[in-house]
């Protein structure tokens, strides 16, 4: 049976490896102070003799000078500026050292061998080559301009919205029951007329909700079939289909339309007119992508080359004995 405290300490053990990480301006030789990098987080400098000194000793361990400037350049602006008096500095420090405390108990313990977190750690070490891959990645503000007007000229359809159409829906078990409610739904003048057909009608499980009764029966926007940006997992295909037979906002489909072994009585609520989108609105959307493709992109040839220095090989004989048991989440919603 798996210990119930060793996810708490599995934490502990990944906040040791990632609260004293190597600190850039605390290399170089003694007596030269490092100047950090305009992209640099702080403006800490160190000479290595001062990096070395030793803070707190936890058993055998030490935590450094070094180590303490790279946990406080490790926080983000607004963190920092919590521990710019002596007292807060000594409680990051007492931090650090009931981290040491965890980290070395759970060691004893062999925690750190335990599979989970292993696989923790591993994530966190992918997740430090991973920033140092995407140096030298543009972010979206630095994409030239040039880029990302090129990008939007070559989809323009991306940024073009088809017409959307908003529904409501009544649901009967049989085609003569649904005949028989769609003669009251095409008589229905108004919202709330048709939503005192879905309360006291449908066989819909939502049909009862609590909204008001202008609203009952909503089944929400779609766009037109084939649109994949527009797709609604309430509405089946021939639904979707068939609100886009309708004319205008409180037209009721004339004939039922089967689907999923029950039948759809079909009124049109709304329609969101077809729209595309100017340079100007799409050019932040444009940057963002452009960004992390470049991001992707230097991952890709990362993972290549690393491919070619640890070669990988796959069992898929083994892997074809693995087997999940998934548990039984109940029937499929109809």
């Amino acid at each position: 049976m798996r210990d119930p405290r060793r996810p708490a300490v599995a934490l502990a053990i990944l906040l040791s490896l990632v609260a004293l990480p190597a600190c850039e301006s605390c290399k170089g030789g003694a007596g030269t102070p490092q100047t950090p990098d305009a992209g640099h987080r702080t403006s800490v400098t160190l000479t290595k003799e001062q990096s070395d000194k030793v803070l707190a000793r936890v058993g055998a361990r030490t935590i450094t000078l070094g180590d303490f400037a790279a946990a406080i350049e490790n926080l983000d602006a607004f963190d920092r500026l919590r521990y710019q008096s002596p007292e807060r500095r000594k409680e990051l420090l007492d931090e650090m050292i009931n981290v040491e405390l965890l980290a070395r108990e759970a060691e004893a313990k062999g925690w750190d061998k335990d599979p989970v977190a292993e696989q923790e750690i591993r994530a966190i070490l992918r997740d430090a080559v991973l920033a140092e891959t995407h140096k030298g990645a543009p972010l979206p503000a630095d994409v030239p301009a040039s880029d990302v007007r090129a990008y939007f000229e070559a989809h323009r359809a991306d940024f073009a919205d088809p017409e959307r159409r908003r529904l409501s829906v009544i649901v009967l078990p049989t085609e003569p029951a649904a005949a028989d409610v769609l003669a009251l739904a095409r008589k229905a003048r108004t919202a709330a007329e048709w939503g005192e057909l879905v309360r006291t009608r449908s066989v819909d499980p939502q049909a009862k909700a609590n909204v008001p009764l202008d609203l009952a029966g909503d089944h929400g926007i779609v766009s037109p079939p084939g649109d994949t940006r527009g797709e609604n997992t309430r509405v089946p295909p021939e639904v979707r289909k068939a609100v886009f037979e309708l004319a205008a906002p409180g037209d009721v489909l004339d004939r039922p339309v089967k689907a999923k072994g029950v039948f759809y009585l079909v009124r049109l609520t709304q329609k969101l007119e077809a729209r595309e989108r100017p340079y100007e609105a799409a050019e932040r959307t444009v940057r963002i992508k452009l960004s992390q493709d470049r991001m992707r992109e230097k991952e890709l040839a990362a993972l290549a080359e690393l491919r070619k220095k640890y070669p990988v090989e796959i069992d898929e004989a083994a892997l074809a004995t693995v087997r999940a048991d998934w548990p039984d989440a109940g029937p499929a919603p109809r």
